[in-house]
């Protein structure tokens, strides 16, 4: 066959398998995670290199090639769903994620002696399911994470949004990581570590939105600010959906608190808890208008 026949075909082949890939890129395979359907966009063009969206039974992620880390993490959390995990018992189960390239993906032996725990995106304890919770620990759902960061703070924010869930009935979240600078570093020169790391929250209630914004470090301090700072610094716009209005202000988020599912609390001292932490935000409403 003549070489001028074959381009013709093989041009086509490649604008197919890439208009296939941009497709993929673009779509949200599971709508009903992401806040009015929309899955969040990259406002960033850099971070859209090898990226991939994978679904799971409760969670979406955007896995970036390029850092061999997710981008983000969307959930939807409701009363019922936090009910059904807290009677999950946990086992933990690392494993790798073979709907990757092999080049493009995270292994078990990189986290090997890195003196950085693996943090999960979408957290274990909000997967309603065993299935799900088996699919949490992917890792194309995690990240670098600082050992005492997560298994501190990071943690207190995860259970105060799962119980923001249960109070308000239903949630979409979005957490995901923020890698500044031009000197991130990598744990075995191959995955990245996030600088920071976000857990944006929106209630299709209220209409309310806001993100935790912590430093990947032992000791640090969270600050909430509104979607469209986050975008700004993050490179991503989390809840597409929602009008400027409400990505410029962000919302009143609970005070992290710790909690051991290996205690057993009981519900009147569930509700005790929740009825202190309400107390406490319109405590702090009342003072803002006052002063």
């Amino acid at each position: 066959m003549a070489l001028r026949s074959v381009l013709p075909a093989l041009l086509l082949l490649v604008v197919a398998q890439a208009g296939t890939a941009q497709a993929l890129q673009d779509a949200p395979a599971c709508p009903v995670l992401f806040a009015e359907g929309q899955a969040p966009v990259l406002a960033n063009p850099k971070l859209a290199d090898r990226a991939v969206p994978l679904c799971f039974e409760a969670f979406a992620v955007l896995h970036s090639g390029a850092s061999r880390t997710p981008l983000y993490a969307a959930e939807r959390l409701t009363r019922r769903s936090v009910s059904a995990a807290r009677r999950v018992e946990r086992a933990d189960a690392f494993h790798d994620e073979d709907r990757l390239p092999e080049d493009d993906r995270a292994t078990l032996s990189d986290y090997v002696r890195s003196g950085y725990d693996r943090g999960h995106l979408a957290p274990a304890g909000d997967m309603p399911t065993p299935t799900a919770q088996a699919e949490s620990f992917s890792l194309a759902n995690i990240v670098p994470q600082n050992r005492a960061l997560n298994r501190g703070l990071w943690a207190a924010i995860e259970e105060s949004v799962r119980r923001l869930a249960t109070e308000r009935g239903e949630l979409f979240v979005v957490t995901g990581p923020i890698f500044e600078g031009r000197s991130v570093g990598a744990i075995k020169g191959r995955v990245l570590v996030p600088t920071e790391l976000f857990k944006a929250i929106y209630d299709p209630r209220t209409g309310e939105a806001g993100a935790y914004l912590v430093a990947n470090a032992a000791g640090a301090e969270w600050r909430a600010v509104s979607l469209a700072a986050l975008r700004d610094r993050s490179g991503l716009d989390v809840f597409p959906a929602l009008p400027e209005a409400a990505k410029a202000k962000a919302m009143d988020l609970p005070e992290p608190h710790e909690f051991s599912r290996d205690r057993q609390e009981s519900f009147a001292g569930f509700l005790k808890q929740l009825a202190a932490d309400i107390l406490r935000r319109l405590w702090r409403e009342l003072m803002r208008a006052i002063f």
